[in-house]
């Protein structure tokens, strides 16, 4: 009866599994250096010189609300 049976096929040689989870390691790590630079940024006050301190948020936003006054101010000018 074991003439009837099928053969096995080989199987190759099973190769060295290679060490799991790098990638979620350095996924975590550039959270984590994010969260803390965003927290960083929102709490520590920054001086510029002159009348400009804040923090990073705070002259984003200022830099960002100049923006749009300039470009508010260009559409509105009586020149064609």
């Amino acid at each position: 009866m074991n003439h009837l049976m099928p053969a096995r096929a080989q199987r190759p040689p099973r190769r060295k599994r290679h060490p799991r989870g790098q990638a979620m390691l350095e996924y975590s790590m550039l959270n984590w250096l994010l969260i803390v630079a965003l927290v960083i940024g929102a709490t520590v006050q920054i001086h510029w010189g002159g009348s400009a301190k804040g923090n990073i948020i705070q002259m984003f936003l200022k830099a960002y609300s100049s923006y749009y006054e300039s470009i508010y101010f260009v559409l509105n000018m009586p020149f064609p």
